[in-house]
């Protein structure tokens, strides 16, 4: 007794024997539930094959998730960490339930909000008002009940889809300098991730998050890859007029009626005089345009004044005025597209008005010679 007292409190001998005996139940629970589960290959075996993801567009819990969060990467390249059957496909149509499934329902109905990332900022805000007013509904720019119901998917949000060979082919490493991008046979994608990116209206870290176990430096053609879903029907007429708005920085197509066919976020001048203001009219409409460098425009630029002399660029999604030309009647001045997408309505132009090359090229189906273009502050 006096050695047990010299290392401190003494431990009484009934909860000691109490304490084995709860261990030693719960070592036999253990062995139990064991015993009762089935091993890997019976689970394996008992488990549906997954469908080829280009059969379907429902394969996988990541794309009729409501959170539409990316999957877990897998333990090892041919077998998940964790073997499950995919849950019953959700039935369309559907009202959204997520800025994700806003941003590609009003990408579809032709209500741009920028890159398609989940992130429920100014441009987002800015397109769900636009379709509230379009159905008369509050502009709060909120996600309320109300625009949830209003707002549908009549498919699935996301799909599978895999690049072309040709697609891969196209990538072109982009020079530094503008005499160097001068002497390239196009200015195009450097990347397949930009590439994807830009075809699905999407910021290239949500494509990445999508899809977590892709290698993008060694991307072959035969790899399948998730993706938003922003197929829209085809506009059947052409605008009556466009509207842009200089301290919203965004752009509106309407019809006859007044009703908006297209919204999209723009970049406007930095410079206040250089901001165009009343009533002006499209001269031309050009796609896939070259680009002729005026070294006059770039006083900032050292290369350019070292240059001294006009350089011609040729077409692509990265010549600095992207996929699309639309040339107005003040002289220097038009609508046209970026190779920077993420940068559209946050940064300003030297006085053209910017937009996404995804939202350039839908507005060259919608202009004409003659259209007017309202500029208001």
């Amino acid at each position: 007794m006096a050695a047990r007292k010299a290392l401190g409190n003494p431990i009484p001998v009934q909860p000691l024997a109490t304490f084995r005996r709860h261990v030693f139940r719960f070592a036999a629970g253990l062995l139990l539930l064991a015993a009762t589960l089935p091993d890997r290959a019976t689970l394996a075996s008992t488990t549906p094959a997954p469908q080829h993801p280009e059969t379907s567009e429902s394969k996988s819990p990541l794309l009729d998730s409501p959170f539409l969060a990316p999957s877990p990467a897998p333990a090892t390249a041919n077998r998940p960490l964790v073997e499950f059957t995919p849950p019953p496909a959700r039935t369309y149509p559907r009202p959204i339930e997520t800025w994700i499934e806003a941003q590609i329902a009003l990408a579809r109905l032709g209500f741009s909000s920028g890159s398609i990332d989940g992130v429920p900022g100014d441009q987002s805000a800015s397109a769900l008002r636009a379709f509230q007013q379009s159905l008369g509904l509050p502009e709060t720019g909120q996600l309320n009940d109300e625009s949830r119901a209003a707002l549908q998917l009549d498919r699935p949000p996301l799909t599978q889809i895999v690049l072309a060979q040709a697609d891969l082919a196209s990538l072109q490493p982009l020079a530094k300098t503008w005499l160097g991008k001068s002497q390239q046979t196009a200015l195009a994608h450097e990347t397949a991730l930009e590439l994807l990116a830009e075809r699905t209206h999407a910021s290239p870290r949500f494509i990445q998050t999508l899809n977590p176990a892709v290698d993008w430096a060694t991307l072959t053609a035969a790899t399948p890859l998730t993706v938003p879903d922003v197929t829209r029907a085809p506009i059947l007429t052409q605008a009556a007029r466009i509207e842009i708005r200089l301290a919203a920085r965004l752009l509106q197509a309407r019809d006859a009626s007044g009703k908006v066919l297209a919204h999209f976020p723009v970049s406007i001048a930095r410079d206040v005089e250089k901001r165009p203001v009343g009533e002006l009219h499209v001269t031309i409409v050009i796609a896939d345009p070259d680009y002729t460098f005026n070294p006059a425009t770039f006083p900032e630029s050292a290369e350019a004044q070292e240059l001294g002399r006009k350089l011609v660029l040729p077409p692509g999604p990265n010549n600095p005025v992207g996929v699309a030309w639309i040339g107005l009647d003040r002289p220097g001045y038009g609508l046209h597209g970026t190779p920077t997408p993420e940068q559209v309505g946050r940064t300003e132009s030297h006085g053209c008005f910017r937009l996404a090359n995804w939202d350039a090229r839908s507005l060259l189906d919608l202009a004409w010679v003659g259209l007017p273009v309202t500029v208001v502050p």
